[in-house]
């Protein structure tokens, strides 16, 4: 008998120790949420798994935060720890920027001027308004080079828990870009095309500093088509994107056919594009009134043939950005926001990687597309509100004036496209015509590849002040940023990068959130039952036990 309990015992021991020893080297993570919140992509884990020297995470996001908040950082946390379970390498280091009250202003100045932009929380409690600073950003480093990670996704339109629930499903992009930018050499080329009256350099250099962090750029001009029309087309083919920020001066028929067979050897592009003359300058140098002139690039057959059509018109739309305008004379002189119905702000309606979950397109002055029937994909990827009405050429544009009454019954055209994106099997131009110079080895049929058509050219314009460029969608009047930068990135991210970074942007998590107006009112309620309901099921229990006790020894 007292052999078998010392086998039983000594099996015992044995088993425990291999448990102990296979779970030491068999270790496993499981993600049992529906959502399938913690699971990383594919290419994120392969993003990690690239560092072999310590890559450091500084999280801002702390302290004494709302309970929205609370679930942000929360979020941002096992997030991290998902990190950590795949490459130890990564550390991280919470930060709370605002605990030391004898440095809180040094530390926010220093943060601001890093591009940490603080967010002002305005809450109410016991009608009480108070507002309070947060920073929810993060820093990515590793091997000398820093990049900031927005944890919050900022959104005009959105309330407070709509931007968290935003924010919690952007959280593995925010990061992933950031290690693609620090971790992954740059191998993708953009060629920014020139030389046919582009956007100056300080126009675009919020873009293309944004684009430079991830790609290799370059301008191209298509001057030497005249004299070597082959060579440019081998040099432009070294490049994986063509970038065209409003063209103004027409392209020649040699230049497009080089374009075109740019595109059927696979090439991408993204075209920032309208075809009607007109600028915000040109009203307030002219007495406030300026005529729209149809503007001909010598491209409606190129877009034609792709299958999208940049019709000369303008789209006023009532869902708009306003302009600031000065009303009165001299001293009284003061500057107003006025409804500017050229300024449509677009979204989209389609739940697409480009424009999934990013804040409102600011345009000035687009044009409308209309889509035509061929063989191609065509995605809208920004559209205009129900409420629009189109102005073609050769009409007057004013600026309003103080009290303009905008009569709703005449914007009654509905919704307008303003960007397109196609993809497929592109036809030549020039196929079945006459190609204006010999090019040997000439495709009529092309390899697969897509086309972002946008119908503004100032989509891609940032603002200019004391001859510094600006960033990209910010507009200094009303202090707002607009989605203007985040589309364009997004828009080249997944022209160039198919199956990767872009379609992180599409996974959909739930977040569960308390009704804080209901907390509020019934927050003396549930007090009042957290404090007396255990009181009393306690004097009842004494009660009972009591009456128990005296019946059981009575007897």
């Amino acid at each position: 008998m007292k052999n078998n309990k010392l086998v039983i015992l000594a099996v015992s021991l044995i088993a425990i120790i291999l448990i102990n020893v296979a779970s030491g080297s068999l270790y496993k993570r499981f993600d049992l949420t529906k959502d399938g919140r913690y699971t990383l992509s594919e290419t994120t884990i392969e993003l990690i798994e690239q560092a072999d020297v310590p890559l450091i995470i500084d999280v801002f996001l702390e302290g004494n935060l709302p309970s929205e908040f609370r679930i942000l950082q929360s979020e941002t946390k096992s997030l991290i720890e998902e990190f950590q379970s795949i490459n130890p390498l990564i550390k991280v280091n919470y930060i709370d920027p605002l605990e030391d009250e004898a440095k809180r202003d040094y530390y926010i100045s220093e943060l601001t001027k890093s591009g940490l932009e603080p967010y002002v929380l305005s809450s109410k409690e016991s009608g009480k308004v108070s507002q309070e600073l947060l920073f929810p950003w993060a820093f990515a480093s590793y091997d000398l080079e820093t990049t900031k990670v927005p944890l919050l996704k900022r959104n005009l339109t959105d309330g407070e828990q709509d931007q968290i629930t935003n924010s919690v499903q952007n959280l593995e992009f925010a990061f992933a870009d950031a290690f693609n930018t620090i971790l992954k050499a740059k191998e993708k080329k953009i060629a920014v095309l020139k030389g046919n009256g582009q956007l100056r350099d300080i126009e675009t250099a919020d873009a293309l500093t944004a684009l430079g962090a991830n790609y290799n750029l370059a301008e191209f001009t298509l001057d030497s088509v005249a004299t070597n029309p082959v060579g440019t087309l081998k040099a432009l083919s070294n490049f994986d994107l063509i970038l065209s920020a409003k063209p103004t001066e027409p392209f020649t028929e040699e230049e497009k056919l080089v374009l075109d067979q740019y595109t059927m050897q696979g090439g991408k592009s993204i075209w920032f594009t309208e075809s009607i003359i007109m600028e915000k300058d040109s009203l307030m140098n002219d007495n406030g009134n300026a005529v729209t002139i149809a503007r001909d690039l010598n491209l409606n057959d190129f877009f034609f043939k792709y299958g999208v059509r940049v019709n000369q018109n303008l789209v006023k739309d009532l869902y708009s950005a306003p302009i600031p305008l000065a009303f009165g004379e001299g001293n009284n002189t003061q500057f107003q926001p006025v409804q500017w119905t050229y300024s449509p702000l677009a979204n989209a309606d389609t739940i697409h990687p480009i424009s999934n979950n990013i804040n409102l397109v600011k345009f000035d002055f687009a044009s409308q597309i209309d889509t035509l029937k061929n063989g191609i994909t065509k995605t809208v990827l920004l559209k205009s509100s129900t409420k629009t009405q189109l102005q073609g050429a050769l009409q007057t544009v004013s600026l309003p004036g103080p009290g303009q009454d905008l009569d709703e019954a005449n914007y009654n055209a509905g919704i307008q496209n303003l960007a397109v994106l196609l993809e497929g099997e592109f036809n030549s131009v020039y196929k079945n015509r006459v190609l204006p110079f010999q090019l040997p080895g000439y495709l009529s049929d092309g390899k697969p590849s897509k086309i972002i058509v946008v119908g503004d050219g100032d989509v891609i314009r940032n603002e200019v002040s004391l001859n510094r460029p600006l960033q990209l969608g910010f507009d200094r009047f009303t202090g707002r940023t607009f989605g203007n930068k985040e589309f364009l990135l997004n828009a080249v991210n997944y022209l160039l990068d198919d199956s990767g970074l872009i379609n992180i942007r599409s996974k959909s998590i739930e977040v569960a959130f308390m009704d804080s107006e209901r907390i509020e009112d019934e927050k003396s309620t549930w007090q009042l039952v957290n404090i007396v309901l255990p009181l009393l099921i306690l004097g009842l229990f004494g009660f009972l036990f009591n009456r128990i006790r005296k019946r059981k020894y009575a007897r």
